[in-house]
């Protein structure tokens, strides 16, 4: 590596053209601290710090410089520079994905079986981004616990841009010289319209993904934190840097001041900010703007200089190990919060994370890295080593999910004599334990569905729908017409009304849209719009429906700490449809508890029946319900208290009858709510008159 100057006169051009050519060890080191920020936060922080900011950038900047030059001396090829990118980004892949399996089926709880599954395989395609995108605009997985491999997004998206960008590159080589490669002119003006191309189009690339970013970071965040499109400008600055470094031309002391800059910028980023909560948007800035800081000024050849630092051995090592060190310390971290039942390591359980993390680091670098990396084999040899790796990984977890769909196999049927559910609530001889229903292997799943009934887009918000459950006969015209309407509090309930709908021949439509109750506030989200549009909206499909009876719910906030409220939103809600002749059933809410309470984990853990995995019943609700403390409640209601089904006279347990109440920390599964379609039936029968 060149060494630079004090004067800077003696930066020449010949030696800034070094600077994306050479090894540069501060690099090494960028990446070391980058990646002690990101272990360090997510052990002890429980947050992100902006470390993975820095690995795109750097990224870009690497890549874009090699890009450039292979497609001015016309030696660009696709096929050997991905083959080199698998040798050096899959080996260690595929060896934590393996690990992660092993551990998963050893010693996570059942009930996390399926959701590892599901993204150990997006993780071995390198599409775990997308299904963590997925994941947080799906109401129904939000609620998702950090799974093993939750941290490979970050590997899909560099992955995903190892293919495209050679393909970008090559692209604008085109456009520059009306073919593939510009090296057959070999003239300096064809090299600087290259060049000028790439940093057209980096810099449209640059600022069209920022903007993205931006718009979707202030209108949908846990999904922009996970899109490719809102991750584009991160290597797109690094290339620009790449494009551009050469003809940066600073004094010695000013590349000293920088590269501080650069550094105490990054450690500053995630104590000041809340990265998680605000990125990628423009506070992303500030992390991949510290990195660049530090690229820019490159060596100073100053012992006071922070190169001086990131170049030192110690961290140059740490930055060699530090892809490896990424990929062990979050399973293990999650392990060992897992096992140990714990919201928090601790300072003793934090640093034995971290070494054996580093521990199993050095020996993937050393004894799986390094020996493929350096191997003297062909770019198909690498090919079908890269293949034969995933598939590897593949069978390993087709096996798990075997054992998971054989342990969710059940004969046993809800309503049955073993399997009463809900009904075993009101007395009678006690029932012999025998195993739940769902199984804890596939609780997480077990909700209410109504997306697999007839939805059609709601003509006042098209991206809502409105799903009618299909009739057992078309032919036969119904009898009457029902909507429920609300979060999915309300719509959990309509597992329990299907029987009673078919049977009774009632159309029954749900309008639902998740944490926004029927309502004509936001409740959950205060002044939310999203909700508020929401409600409004299902008003006025309601008022074109004309249902005989709208289903809603009656109370909120059944919650230890909290006060179970009938919210006036409510009320006047009520009040609209009373004006229109419609008839309301207001649903006493079910109980909830503490979210990061997971019931199929505590039943594994502390064994059915225990007291741990239930709640106090006076903790929870009042003797006398909110809405009898409402005066003036319009006619058209009538109220259904189901709290006898889901408390005994004394606690509020997560299972009964052999049936799982709770999917999560507040919704119940369908197969429970399936349980109480007989009273539930009977009260319809009862309110409605039929």
């Amino acid at each position: 590596m060149s060494q630079a100057h004090p004067g800077p006169s003696d930066e020449t051009t010949g030696a800034l053209q070094q600077r994306t050519r050479r090894f540069r060890p501060e690099l090494q080191g960028l990446r070391a601290l980058a990646v002690v920020l990101v272990v360090v936060y997510h052990v002890w922080f429980g947050r992100v710090s902006g470390g993975v900011d820095v690995f795109f950038v750097i990224s870009g900047f690497l890549i874009t410089g090699q890009l450039h030059r292979a497609a001015a001396r016309g030696t660009l090829r696709f096929r050997p520079m991905w083959a080199r990118q698998a040798a050096r980004l899959l080996p260690a892949a595929f060896t934590v994905l393996l690990g992660a399996v092993a551990a998963g089926w050893l010693l996570l709880p059942e009930a996390r079986w399926q959701q590892t599954l599901n993204e150990v395989f997006s993780s071995a395609l390198f599409l775990e981004n997308w299904r963590l995108a997925a994941d947080s605009v799906d109401y129904a997985a939000q609620h998702n616990t950090q799974s093993l491999v939750q941290h490979f997004w970050s590997l899909s998206i560099q992955v995903q841009f190892y293919i495209v960008w050679p393909l970008l590159v090559a692209l604008v080589a085109l456009m520059a010289a009306n073919r593939l490669m510009v090296g057959s002119a070999n003239s300096a003006s064809a090299r600087e319209r290259l060049r000028a191309y790439l940093l057209l189009a980096l810099g449209g690339l640059f600022l069209a993904s920022l903007s993205y970013s931006v718009m979707l970071t202030l209108t949908d965040q846990p999904l922009a934190y996970f899109h490719s499109l809102t991750r584009v400008w991160e290597f797109a600055l690094g290339g620009l840097l790449a494009l551009t470094i050469d003809s940066i031309v600073l004094s010695a002391r000013t590349r000293l001041l920088l590269g501080w800059v650069g550094v105490v910028g990054l450690i500053a980023c995630g104590a000041v900010l809340q990265v998680d909560a605000v990125f990628p948007g423009f506070a992303a800035l500030w992390p991949t703007g510290a990195a660049c800081l530090v690229l820019i000024a490159g060596a100073t050849g100053s012992r006071a200089g922070a190169d001086r630092i990131l170049s030192s051995r110690p961290l140059k090592y740490v930055g060699d190990v530090s892809y490896a060190l990424y990929l062990w310390h979050w399973p293990l971290l999650i392990l060992f919060l897992v096992t140990r039942d714990q919201e928090a390591v601790g300072l003793r359980g934090g640093l034995a994370i971290i070494a054996l993390a580093f521990v199993l680091a050095v020996l993937t670098h050393h004894l799986v890295e390094e020996p493929i990396r350096r191997a003297s084999v062909s770019d198909r040899a690498r090919y079908r080593g890269a293949a034969a790796g995933l598939v590897v990984v593949l069978l390993a977890a087709g096996a798990w999910q075997w054992e998971t769909t054989a342990r969710s196999s059940s004969v046993a049927v809800v309503g049955d004599e073993s399997h009463p559910g809900a009904l075993a609530m009101r007395g009678g001889p006690a029932v012999a334990q025998a195993p739940l229903i769902p199984p804890l292997v596939t609780a997480q799943d077990d909700w209410s569905r109504i997306e697999y009934w007839n939805c059609v887009p709601m003509s006042r918000l098209p991206e809502n729908a409105a799903c009618t459950l299909p009739p057992l006969d078309p032919a036969v015209p119904p009898v009457e017409r029902v909507v429920v309407v609300g979060d999915s509090h309300a719509q959990q309930f309509t597992a329990a009304m299907v029987p009673w709908a078919h049977a009774r021949n009632v159309e029954l439509t749900a309008i639902i849209h998740g944490a926004c109750p029927f309502s004509t506030a936001s409740e959950v989200y205060p002044d939310d719009p999203v909700c508020l549009n929401f409600n409004d909206a299902a008003a006025g499909e309601i008022a074109d429906l004309h249902p005989n009876v709208v289903v809603t719910l009656a109370s909120r906030d059944v919650q230890v700490g909290l006060t179970e409220v009938t919210p006036p939103g409510f009320v006047d809600r009520w009040r609209e449809l009373d004006a229109q002749g419609i008839r309301v059933v207001a649903l006493r809410d079910n109980p909830r508890f503490a979210p990061e309470f997971r019931p199929a984990d505590c039943l594994q853990q502390a064994g059915r029946g225990s007291d741990l995995c239930s709640l106090e019943r006076a903790q929870l609700y009042a003797p006398v319900p909110p809405w009898e403390a409402i005066p003036d409640l319009p006619p058209n209601v009538s109220f259904l208290d189901y709290t006898d089904y889901f408390c005994g006279p004394q606690t509020c347990p997560v299972e009964a009858g052999n049936v799982l109440m709770y999917l999560d920390f507040n919704h119940i599964t369908a197969t429970y709510m399936t349980s109480l379609a007989p009273v539930v039936g009977e009260d319809f029968d009862r309110v409605l008159g039929v």
